[in-house]
């Protein structure tokens, strides 16, 4: 018998949204992996006893190092350890929860996945834009930006979506913003839908832009907004001036 992973959502940055069953967990931890966007208090909860592991992954990074976390996974596991996969957000939104379930259960290791609030909700959240609006919007689309390198092309049909999905969240895409919103423009959205940018949502260091599909890409330079950050397109990004309630 191994031991077992538990692939853990630690929230959007706040380290106050971590569920109470992933604070359980990891104090519980022989073994952290943890990403970079995993809050420092977050990393603290961790016993000093445990062995702690940075497995990244940064902008830029090559992509096959999600192989060497898949190996360290098994690898403490089958050491009789519990191992905690820390991650940015919830596992199974961009976080590669699933391929990394898939891995554990070919290798027959035991595994628990626990959800963790997303940064696309979290930051929408924060900013006081309800991602769904009985008035504005009944439907919502979470797309990544950031295209898998070994894709001979993109599966993302931005045309499509800008005909059929009233919200439209964007995570790891602030590097490609001008060329989608020129395909959203083409898919029938008007340059003139409102767009937000928030980056480092829910955290100390959070601030948003707002604008519209035919200036955002030139207010991202001009107020030099950075990764992390979370892109928001819809008629609710409006709202934020009448509930929004952080700032």
């Amino acid at each position: 018998m191994s031991g077992t992973v538990y692939l853990v959502g630690a929230g959007p940055g706040d380290p106050k949204l971590i569920t109470l069953r992933a604070v359980e967990i990891i104090k519980k931890a022989d073994v952290v992996l943890y990403d970079r966007l995993v809050s420092s208090k977050i990393i603290g909860m961790i016993p000093k006893k445990a062995e702690k592991i940075y497995v990244g992954r940064d902008v830029g990074d090559d992509y096959k190092h999600q192989n060497s976390t898949n190996s360290l996974m098994v690898k403490f596991a089958r050491q009789h350890n519990l191992v905690v996969r820390l991650k940015g957000g919830d596992p199974f939104i961009f976080g590669r929860g699933g391929e990394e379930a898939e891995y554990l259960r070919k290798h027959k290791i035991r595994f628990e996945i626990v959800p963790g609030i997303t940064s696309g909700i979290g930051s929408a959240v924060y900013s006081g834009i309800p991602l769904t609006h009985r008035r504005y919007s009944s439907s919502v689309v979470f797309v990544t930006g950031h295209e898998d390198p070994m894709k001979t092309k993109s599966p993302v049909k931005w045309r499509t979506i800008a005909k059929s999905v009233e919200t439209i969240v964007i995570m790891m895409g602030l590097s490609r913003i001008g060329t989608i919103s020129k395909q959203l423009v083409a898919g029938g959205l008007p340059k003139t839908t409102p767009v937000a940018v928030v980056q480092s949502g829910t955290t100390e260091k959070q601030r948003m832009i707002v604008g519209t599909l035919g200036n955002i890409e030139r207010k991202i330079k001009q107020h030099k907004i950075t990764p992390p950050s979370i892109v928001i397109i819809g008629n609710v990004v409006k709202l934020h001036k009448t509930i929004g309630w952080k700032e």
